[in-house]
């Protein structure tokens, strides 16, 4: 991970975007972010780091990343998220045609958060040498098991979905991006 950090910044954003729009995976990351409070930024960089880097975080590294990022997630992120999805519903005057062009400016700052916290994440990724071969699939699934484990287990119910077909999504949409 030597890229000048604006480099990779812009490299780990693009391949992100890239592969959030592939088939099934934006369903993938957001039953792992609604069945075990998953943060997908988090997830996606780890992917990243792994599949674009050769770079297989640690269970400690992970939590590393998730502690630098959770008060720009808590504080920032979430209720962002939290306001944009509430005006699916209400209060009125929302859901309307007059709130429609509202939430698609918090739906835009929500991602622009997302962004920043892309960067944050990033800066904290761990400066080490890569692994020596290309990652398989089986070490890219462990890492993002690592990943889920680590927000599943402070959500304290057990998931009503099995978590794995989402991360064999990730995994088999993710290897492939690497060439």
């Amino acid at each position: 991970m030597r890229s000048p950090s604006t480099d990779l910044e812009a490299e780990c954003w693009a391949f992100a975007l890239a592969i959030y729009a592939r088939l099934g995976v934006a369903e993938a990351c957001l039953t792992l972010q609604d069945e075990a409070g998953v943060d997908v930024m988090l997830l996606l960089t780890t992917t990243f780091a792994a599949v674009k880097h050769r770079l297989l975080l640690t269970s400690d590294e992970i939590r590393a990343l998730d502690e630098a990022c959770r008060p720009w997630r808590e504080q920032i992120v979430w209720p962002l998220r939290a306001i944009r999805s509430g005006l699916k519903t209400g209060p009125r005057p929302a859901p309307s045609e007059a709130s429609k062009p509202f939430r698609s400016q918090v739906k835009a700052l929500e991602l622009a958060a997302e962004k920043l916290q892309n960067k944050l994440l990033v800066e904290c990724l761990p400066l080490r040498p890569p692994e020596e071969e290309t990652v398989r699939p089986e070490q890219l699934r462990t890492v993002l098991e690592n990943v889920v484990s680590r927000f599943a287990k402070g959500r304290g119910a057990a998931p009503k979905v099995n978590l794995a077909s989402s991360i064999d999504t990730i995994v088999d949409a993710a290897i492939p991006a690497a060439s």
